[in-house]
């Protein structure tokens, strides 16, 4: 373990140098109560496939700095932003009048439109921590209500009354005109209807602990204070005031926040504090190259991602390369399952210093599971493309006979990874299949190939893959690689495919053989 962590002080994996922050903030060693993560949340949806991006790169961030400090106590804070006030209602959500009738209220008060929690913000912080949960993280959840509500936020929202003009002026130079004259850092809860209210402060007593303004509706001067609860503040203030109020001491966001992150630190300076260290990630794009947007539904929902493989892939896929800008569509999944799989089979024989660059060292906390899968994700695809069939038990009975050793029905990852296949396959390859009818010299190369396997009825796939190039040598294919295309469009209907001498070992030579009596009875056109 020493030589270990002696490697992970020089390693460039990210998480390393990003853990490596944290330890440069505190030369004169941790505090007691050790370091603080935050992962932010705003519960008007639901949890994301960029929620999970947040999360599980902090974790692996909080996973380097305990390998590089054992030790010292760590805290991951998932954060949920419940006391803002409603703004619009979602357009898919039942019972639209009972949440208008609430806009305007913190989201822990708007009534839950499904009936099953005490609130809306409550049925989303719900599925939250479900999601979370569901996914193996380890973390405190905490509630912005809860927290100003419960006092917790009081002390440092008093400093921030006794800062306002200072506050306020980090703000300011970023808004319009109209804005900057009634902006305020408070936003008081009316005590009549409850809703969080967008109004000029009339004035402020740091003494006294008060905001003042006056009522839109009854045109009365009305006076809160600005703890209890009473009060809740704009959110980049209110960025800046919980970082302080929480000890945070690590935050990473995306890109579009960048402006947000450097006046929230301002704040944070002004109280006298140190922001926490930070990194910004890219921001995903979607198959054409725009920007994901939630209104345009160009996004790939982490729904979409666990119905095609397992969540390992998927953060493989938040590791790699975070600061660029990277497509998020269908079309990543299987190579994604695939370099994860290459990844994890890797490590066990990797010194120290690969293995702490393997990125399934960071997706499993140091401790990757093993990776015995008798074939790859793309190779199961294929397979589930010519035998034409949606029915797990024929595939695996496939695997079976091809790996003895390999059980595809005890062995969950496994029996997973052929569900997954059928999903895909049937779901976006099978309605783009086309095979071809071979052309002269390729029918003259496939009967060839087809009467070797014929009197090599027990060859392995490393003798049909030596047998397959040296029949495209001996027909006179330049580049070697037009043969392989042949074989791939005129058996398997796809511009691209596996290695072929692994794929006929697992389809079977007969199968085979009736694959390539398939093709040659079509006539090209």
């Amino acid at each position: 373990m020493a030589a270990l962590r002696t490697e992970a002080g020089i390693s460039k994996a990210w998480p390393f140098e990003e853990a490596r922050k944290l330890i440069a903030r505190y030369p004169q060693g941790f505090p007691a109560a050790g370091v603080v993560f935050e992962t932010g949340y705003g519960p008007s949806g639901l949890p994301h496939i960029g929620t999970f991006g947040e999360v599980v790169r902090t974790t692996m961030v909080r996973n380097a700095f305990t390998l590089l400090c054992p030790g010292i106590p760590t805290r991951l804070i998932a954060f949920s932003d419940d006391m803002d006030g409603m703004r619009k209602v979602p357009p898919h959500l039942p019972n639209q009048d009972m949440l208008t009738a609430a806009l305007g209220q913190p989201l822990t008060s708007v009534p839950d439109p499904f009936g099953t929690h005490a609130s809306f913000g409550a049925h989303n912080n719900a599925r939250l921590m479900a999601f979370l949960d569901g996914f193996g993280f380890d973390y405190e959840f905490l509630s912005s209500t809860d927290c100003y509500r419960s006092g917790r936020f009081d002390a440092t929202l008093l400093r921030i009354l006794e800062h306002y003009q200072a506050v306020t002026d980090v703000i300011l130079p970023t808004l319009g005109p109209d804005r900057r004259a009634t902006y305020s850092p408070f936003l008081p809860l009316c005590p009549r209807t409850g809703r969080v209210l967008q109004v000029p402060i009339t004035a402020h007593d740091a003494t006294a602990g008060t905001v003042s303004y006056t009522d839109p509706e009854t045109g009365e001067s009305v006076t809160v204070p600005v703890t209890g609860g009473a009060c809740k503040l704009q959110w980049k203030p209110d960025w800046a005031m919980r970082w302080v109020a929480l000890g945070i001491d690590y935050e990473m966001s995306g890109k579009d926040l960048i402006d947000s992150v450097t006046l929230a630190s301002r704040i944070v300076r002004v109280l006298g504090e140190r922001p926490p260290e930070g990194f910004n990630y890219e921001l995903f794009l979607d198959e054409g190259g725009q920007k994901i947007s939630k209104t345009k539904g160009n996004g790939l929902t982490i729904e979409d991602w666990l119905r095609y493989a397992e969540p390992e892939s998927l953060a493989l896929y938040m590791y790699q390369q975070p600061r660029q800008a990277k497509k998020l569509h269908l079309g990543v999944i299987p190579r994604a399952v695939e370099d994860y799989e290459k990844f994890a089979a890797a490590f066990p024989a990797q010194p120290a210093k690969e293995r702490l660059g393997n990125p399934a060292f960071h997706i499993h906390g140091g401790a990757p599971p093993s990776n015995d899968r008798p074939v790859s994700f793309g190779l199961l695809l294929h397979l589930v493309a010519v035998v034409g069939s949606s029915d797990p038990a024929m595939l695996r009975a496939y695997l079976k006979r091809y790996a003895p050793d390999c059980d595809p029905v005890a062995d969950p990852k496994l029996s997973a990874m052929v569900d997954h296949a059928i999903a895909f396959h049937h779901d976006h390859i099978a309605p783009t299949l086309h095979r071809r009818a071979p052309t002269g010299i390729e029918r003259q190369a496939l009967a060839a190939l087809d009467q070797w396997l014929a009197a090599n009825p027990t060859a392995d796939a490393e003798a049909i893959q030596f047998e397959i190039y040296e029949t495209g040598k001996r027909f006179g294919f330049d580049p070697l690689r037009a043969w392989f295309a042949a074989l791939y469009e005129t058996l398997l209907g796809s511009p691209q495919g596996p290695r072929m001498g692994t794929f006929i070992a697992l389809y079977g030579i007969g199968e085979t053989r009736a694959l390539i009596a398939s093709a040659l009875e079509k006539v090209p056109a």
